[in-house]
């Protein structure tokens, strides 16, 4: 098993990528958080489906975007678990990928930004800052942070989640920069449009449709492909792998 005995805890993951993600790292042996904001039925179902599945799990309600949630949560699982070794930051505020709803350039305000950047940069830096010390005191850790290919190709301008995606990569590579040395390898994966997860259901046919055309594989990212990436990027398998950012989207951003 890839992730035996790992403690990893992923933001975010009662539901879709975050849960398809959970469900892979509890099968390659990780002990797994699923950090949730609301969805208490879906947290407690998720780890009720790894239980029966052979795996571990509990769920813990922490506000990423609140220092004072992150505090208590990764103080509980530090009393718990005696450490963290692999964190997937995947929370993000709700966006719908609807084309049509989409604010333009012109009628878009700060507010907007700010509400990405929160739910993006600062919900992940808060994890991190909290993370770090654990991972540094046993010299070794995972951070993987979940970004989006469409800060390489904008096919549809969603002006405040693009941007907020690209500073998380931003971000990722600097803190990799640091933290290399310490044994803690941070990387970020960027997802084409994963069908299907709360933000794209309200995408429509015809988007669908065309971005499939477009996409070398000929077909949508679904959840599970970045949970392959993300068990990589925490496994042996990627040592030595730090402030990369992998595409996921079979092909459509080639870099």
């Amino acid at each position: 098993m890839l992730l035996q005995n790992k403690v990893a805890l992923i933001t975010g993951s009662s539901r879709g990528i975050g849960a398809a993600t959970a469900e892979k790292f509890a099968a390659e042996g990780a002990f797994v958080i699923i950090n949730y904001l609301i969805n208490t039925v879906a947290a407690n179902d998720l780890v009720e489906k790894i239980r029966c599945a052979g795996g571990q799990a509990v769920a813990i309600q922490a506000d990423v975007c609140d220092l004072e949630n992150v505090h208590s949560m990764m103080a509980t699982i530090k009393d718990e678990f005696n450490g963290l070794d692999i964190v997937v930051n995947n929370a993000l505020k709700h966006y719908s990928f609807n084309p049509k709803t989409r604010k333009t350039a012109e009628l878009i305000g700060w507010s907007n930004y700010q509400d990405q950047l929160d739910g993006s940069v600062k919900g992940t830096f808060n994890i991190c800052h909290e993370a770090l010390p654990l991972m540094t005191l046993q010299n070794w850790g995972r951070i993987i942070n979940i970004s989006s290919n469409l800060v390489k190709f904008p096919l549809i301008p969603y002006h405040d989640y693009v941007t907020a995606k690209a500073a998380l990569i931003g971000y990722t590579r600097s803190l990799a920069a640091e933290v290399g040395h310490l044994g803690v390898q941070v990387n970020a994966i960027a997802p084409g449009l994963t069908y299907p997860t709360d933000s794209s259901t309200d995408t429509q046919n015809d988007v669908r449709e065309k971005i499939i055309r477009m996409t070398p594989t000929g077909r949508l990212t679904i959840p599970t492909d970045i949970a392959g990436t993300a068990t990589f990027l925490a496994s042996n398998l990627a040592n030595n792998v730090t402030g990369q950012c992998i595409c996921v989207d079979g092909g459509l951003v080639m870099q």
